[in-house]
């Protein structure tokens, strides 16, 4: 212990220290990474990530496919080589270490146990019990007014005296649940929307299984899409409709909205994307994990199973963000013994989804091997539809530090549709991006709208040119809503009986807690 006491003095009483190298990176903020003789593992450590960096980018003859695969698993190993990752290494840990004379490292491996435990007996993470669904999470008000083999469609209860007569309906991705958007009351973009005078409904997919596996993209739009605007159309007759989607649940509608264009339905007011990408040339760090052979090495697992389960999917995610989402929880959790907080965010996380084995195979080769959408050879009902062909005013969110929906890849809308588009790049990431409740410290937005038929600017110039404003872009959400609404009237009943839409039950329904 006293030769570790030795090592954490300063340098200045025993052997002369080169100047602290400046760093951005953030896994050495702490000062102590300043001091010899970590500040020599830190240097050598950025020297040799750097130059990895460098020998995995343009090197002749290599395809970028396999560039970037090189590129991606020379990072992983440098995560996770890292010197803030040992015991030995770390002056922090170090530090706590004979401070609490090891107690740390006991406390660490105490929860290294539990968390083996819980994995191997299939329980959620630790703190996820104070995060229960319609108990916590997911408590705005509302019923469930359809239910069939593949969504519950939820109709939320107002909460002002009038309405505007436009509802809005939001299509999440099945690839997460719904209540991302519903978290806890203070940062439901739901129940935000509500209380701004919207009438909401919201798709809740099934949790599918085995039995599910032969369900595909044409079902995803026929009983999810089509069925939830059937449902709200009768609900609230003779009423525009604001389609929103995020992620790709957002995809989905912009494929749906383009056969409504094409086919003359004009029921859309308005269309909104969060986080959603129509073109998939470029999908960023995701694209790593795209090729012919994992699809088909993905697609033999699922022949299987029936369905592509939810730690193959969150694995792909965790590595995109390793730091984030392992080593520094693992530096936190193991080597310091802190626990650290959960959240409704994170618990939302940990509450995984399933996806049937023929849509997602659909999906990966339509859109992100083929790109079918972008190039007008996406069909629906046998013919192919086009982007172009929606003319309702959009609104679109890119989210700037995206892992899943690059915000490059996001607009590359403008360059697949000439109507009125307004975007929108809010800091943050793919889910906390979105989930950005008005006066929460540290976020601002970028706005700007193209009016219909006007030229394509570049995103790089668009972001050097759109307006920065300071908060939450909900409320510039909210106001362009408005401003494509009518005059509030009385709100609408729940559900339409004689219609065939009765109130089933309280949101948030079943099918979110299987």
């Amino acid at each position: 212990m006293s030769l570790l006491k030795k090592s954490l003095v300063s340098p200045d009483q025993e052997v002369a220290s080169p100047e602290p190298s400046p760093t951005n990176d953030r896994r050495f903020n702490d000062p102590a990474w300043d001091q010899w003789p970590y500040n020599l593992f830190r240097s050598s450590f950025l020297i040799q990530s750097k130059w990895w960096e460098q020998a995995t980018q343009g090197v002749w003859g290599v395809d970028p496919q396999h560039e970037r695969l090189l590129a991606f698993g020379a990072k992983q190993w440098l995560e996770m080589v890292s010197p803030t990752n040992s015991a030995l290494f770390n002056p922090v840990v170090l530090k706590k270490t004979i401070e609490e004379q090891g107690a740390n490292l006991a406390r660490g491996m105490s929860n290294f146990l539990d968390d083996l435990r819980r994995q191997l007996s299939g329980e959620p993470p630790a703190g996820t019990e104070n995060f229960v669904v319609g108990r916590d999470v997911a408590v705005t008000e509302g019923k469930v007014v359809l239910r069939n083999q593949l969504i519950e469609l939820i109709q939320y209860t107002p909460t002002t005296a009038k309405v505007h007569p436009e509802p809005i309906l939001i299509i999440p991705a099945w690839i997460m649940k719904y209540y991302v958007l519903d978290l806890s009351p203070h940062n439901s973009l739901i129940r935000y929307l509500v209380a701004q005078g919207h009438t909401v409904f919201c798709i809740s997919w099934k949790n599918p299984d085995a039995s599910d596996r032969d369900l595909g993209m044409d079902e995803y739009l026929e009983f999810g899409l089509r069925a939830a605007l059937d449902a709200v159309t009768s609900i609230v007759p003779e009423q525009g409709i604001h389609a929103a989607g995020y992620c790709l649940g957002g995809t989905l509608l912009s494929i749906g909205a383009s056969a409504m264009a094409r086919d003359g339905d004009t029921r859309l007011v308005s269309v909104s994307l969060l986080a959603a990408q129509t073109d998939f040339s470029e999908p960023g760090e995701l694209s790593v994990f795209i090729n012919e052979s994992q699809v088909a090495l993905l697609e033999a697992s699922m022949a299987q199973t029936g369905y592509l389960t939810p730690e193959q999917m969150s694995g792909a995610f965790q590595l995109l963000r390793a730091y984030d989402l392992i080593w520094s929880r693992m530096i936190d959790e193991y080597l310091l013994g802190d626990r650290r907080p959960m959240t409704d965010l994170m618990a939302w996380n940990a509450d995984g989804t399933r996806l049937p084995a023929k849509m997602h195979s659909q999906y990966l080769r339509r859109l992100y091997l083929n790109n079918d959408l972008s190039a007008g050879r996406y069909p629906v009902a046998g013919r192919p539809v086009s982007v172009g062909d929606i003319a309702v005013p959009m609104f679109c969110v890119g989210t700037a530090t995206d892992h899943v929906a690059p915000w490059h890849s996001v607009y590359k809308l403008h360059l697949l549709s000439s109507a009125e588009l307004t975007f929108v790049l809010t800091t943050g990431g793919h889910n906390g991006g979105i989930v950005s409740e008005p006066g929460r410290g540290k976020r601002q937005y970028q706005i700007h709208t193209r009016a219909a038929g006007d030229g394509y600017m570049a995103p790089d110039e668009w972001q050097a040119t759109a307006q920065t404003h300071p908060d939450s872009w909900w409320p510039a959400w909210s106001a362009w809503l408005r401003e494509r609404s009518g005059d509030v009237v009385a709100p609408p009943l729940m559900g339409a009986e004689s219609s065939g839409y009765p109130t089933i039950c309280d949101a948030p329904g079943e099918y979110l807690r299987n």
